[in-house]
């Protein structure tokens, strides 16, 4: 693995571990000293309509993340009655996303703010060259953790929260329980499972990948379940042009069974149709039992009905699979570009004062970043995933850790294979040309 990646991937780590000790203190985030505290702790960012006029700054968000707790209406709205100063969000379809940003940062029509993931802005929108660092801020010495904010030795981005995001089967509990089914070990007891819950008048996986990005969850864990276990220099050697992504036959293997998924008749019809945005009402409904995707979604779902009991485990691609862990994702970013820059790090200030980050991690049970913000008890299905998984150490870095270049072509080759157009190999063998290509136009020795 190159240097850079290295100490991204170490950080998504980091967040991993310290997890599992916040999970163990249970409430207790440690206490930071006076003058941090101060800092972040009189819920008053200050007022940035000083001059009279009320100022609009553009956040810019995927349309499949517009649940977060950043963009709530009631923070937004304490924001402006405090500062006058506006925020306007601008939706971007979540198949476009990353096309969308990387336009807008090409032709200098940048919005103030971007909430994107930042494995992937390394990636995909150029980190170094067109966001702000942000290491002297105020609210940067209240941090436990940089690390997960962390890129090339600085903090390019702001989140309350230390969690990484997990990424499995998320699955409603009260189902199986109504259909006595146990959580499947292998890929045989998964479609057991599926035929069951198909038997009973219920779509067993709801797929929606016409948000291309969502037919990545199940071979970014199982690709790297394997890799961890079988070959751990596997994307070390792939990064570095001694291997191909074709060279591993497993691979294949896991492709083909999501596909064989779609194929037995267990999933929703229209998958190429329907969106990530139908996700929680599907489950609200309880017309869907299982999804492949990031425990994200159990909090969308318990936001709108927290009698909606649902779980996640492990992508059962083989035996008694590892956790998915992706690096945290969903933190705001600060163009160098833009028009608002300091209206923007006012927004960022006013979300990391100890009143408003306080409301934010006990809204979504998340594990506190900030030294005088106290983390709330566990919801249920985080504390079963620390006991389960992060606690015995059955966790592995899903490939989007390793990436080091734009993914987006290999979500649309994923797409052809439920589009009939591609077979699990020449998915394969296509990323492995687009691949190389895109790490030869990096100059990344080896291509």
């Amino acid at each position: 693995m190159n240097g850079k990646m290295k100490k991204i991937a170490t950080g998504v780590l980091a967040g991993v571990m310290t997890l599992t000790l916040a999970a163990c203190g249970n409430g207790n985030s440690g206490s930071g000293n006076a003058s941090a505290t101060d800092s972040g702790g009189n819920g008053n960012s200050g007022s940035g309509g000083s001059s009279g006029k009320k100022v609009t700054i553009e956040l810019a968000i995927s349309k499949s993340s517009q649940d977060s707790a950043f963009v709530a209406q009631d923070v937004l709205d304490e924001f402006e009655q405090k500062t006058n100063i506006k925020v306007n969000l601008q939706l971007l379809p979540a198949e476009q996303t990353a096309t969308v940003l990387q336009t807008k940062l090409a032709v200098d029509e940048v919005p103030d703010l971007i909430q994107y993931n930042l494995a992937s802005a390394t990636t995909d929108l150029n980190l170094e060259r067109n966001f702000e660092i942000l290491d002297n801020e105020p609210w940067v010495s209240r941090l436990l953790n940089k690390d997960v904010l962390s890129a090339y030795d600085h903090v390019y981005s702001f989140h309350y929260s230390q969690d990484t995001g997990m990424q499995g089967v998320v699955y409603n509990k009260d189902i199986f329980k109504d259909l006595g089914l146990e959580i499947p070990k292998n890929y045989e007891e998964f479609l057991a499972v599926c035929e069951k819950i198909k038997a009973s008048g219920i779509t067993p996986v709801f797929m929606p990948f016409k948000d291309n990005w969502a037919a990545n969850i199940w071979p970014a864990a199982a690709f790297a379940d394997w890799a961890a276990k079988n070959e751990p220099s596997l994307f070390e050697d792939i990064n570095a042009g001694r291997k191909k992504w074709s060279d591993v036959p497993e691979f294949a293997t896991f492709l083909e069974q999501q596909y064989e998924v779609y194929k037995k008749g267990y999933t929703n019809t229209d998958i190429l149709s329907d969106s990530y945005d139908m996700a929680v009402g599907k489950f609200l409904n309880k017309e869907t039992a299982m999804m492949f995707m990031g425990d994200w979604l159990i909090v969308n779902v318990a936001e709108k009905d927290p009698n909606v009991h649902l779980g996640l485990f492990a992508i059962p691609s083989s035996e008694d699979a590892n956790l998915g862990a992706s690096p945290l994702g969903g933190q705001l970013f600060i163009p160098k570009k833009a028009k608002h820059m300091a209206e923007a790090k006012q927004f960022l200030e006013f979300l990391a004062t100890k009143e408003v980050a306080q409301k934010m991690v006990d809204s979504q049970g998340s594990v506190s970043n900030f030294s005088d913000v106290t983390t709330p008890k566990l919801p249920e299905y985080k504390q079963e995933i620390v006991d389960q998984y992060i606690t015995p150490k059955k966790t592995t870095l899903t490939t989007d850790a390793y990436m080091i270049v734009d993914r987006s072509e290999l979500y649309r080759l994923l797409q052809d294979e439920f589009a009939g157009g591609l077979d699990a190999a020449g998915v394969l063998k296509a990323w492995d040309e687009k691949f190389s290509q895109l790490m030869k136009d990096k100059g990344v020795e080896g291509f």
